[in-house]
């Protein structure tokens, strides 16, 4: 049991890695839950099914590909942390010029984010149903999670290339995720607009900080 313990571990703070940063899905999410938690709480599922499917999926090509490219295998793992450097760079930088606010309650219009929809429907006058399905499309379609998921899994094909240890992997990722993410739900139901600007600047931080630690854990040792 306590093998298995590492990999979970590991899958734990990659989820957290991928979903603690409060970009623009966080925003529409805190929006969804300051005007309706029971939908909220279903998008936040959605979030955290994208984030568990692409994990799955890398776990399942990157031991092959890593056992494909074993003579070169220091150089891949160097590869991967170099990519997720630059993930938690570019996610860094972009806290710095400051991370979105939310909008207040009842906020539509010309300010309302372009992928909500616009105007004056959103998810949440929709079954949660069709709000999950809403946030798992809107998630799907951006390409950092996999490439994240990807550079991962790759650089750590020896270990996750066992059964029971990419489960284990996988159950970090997908807990991790649905449990940020529900905490998120349960904040905006909370605070609502009153999440201060420091607060979400701190997710940032915490969240591509753990990117970048994890870029390092598989970059050592160096070729």
């Amino acid at each position: 049991m306590s093998e298995l313990m590492t990999p979970a571990l590991a899958g734990a703070a990659a989820g957290l890695g991928v979903a603690m940063p409060m970009g623009a899905m966080s925003v529409l999410l805190l929006q969804e839950a300051i005007r309706h938690r029971r939908t909220a709480m279903a998008a936040a599922a959605g979030v955290a099914v994208v984030d568990l499917g692409y994990a799955a999926l890398a776990t399942a090509v990157g031991p092959w590909v890593a056992s494909h490219i074993s003579p070169v295998e220091a150089w891949v793992r160097l590869a991967s942390a170099v990519i997720l450097l630059a993930i938690a760079a570019h996610g860094l930088a972009g806290a710095r010029r400051g991370a979105p606010a939310p909008p207040p309650p009842g906020q539509d219009g010309p300010n309302a984010p372009a992928w909500a929809g616009g105007g004056t429907r959103t998810a949440t006058d929709v079954r949660p149903a069709r709000a999950f399905a809403r946030f798992v499309a809107l998630t799907a379609i951006n390409p950092t999670t996999a490439l994240y998921f990807a550079a991962l899994t790759t650089a750590q094909g020896a270990v996750l290339g066992s059964g029971p240890a990419g489960a284990a992997f996988l159950v970090g990722v997908g807990l991790a995720s649905l449990l940020w993410q529900q905490s998120l739900v349960a904040l905006g139901s909370l605070a609502g607009a009153r999440i201060s600007p420091t607060a979400r600047l701190w997710t940032f931080r915490l969240g591509y900080g753990l990117v970048a630690a994890y870029a390092l854990k598989i970059a050592f040792p160096l070729p």
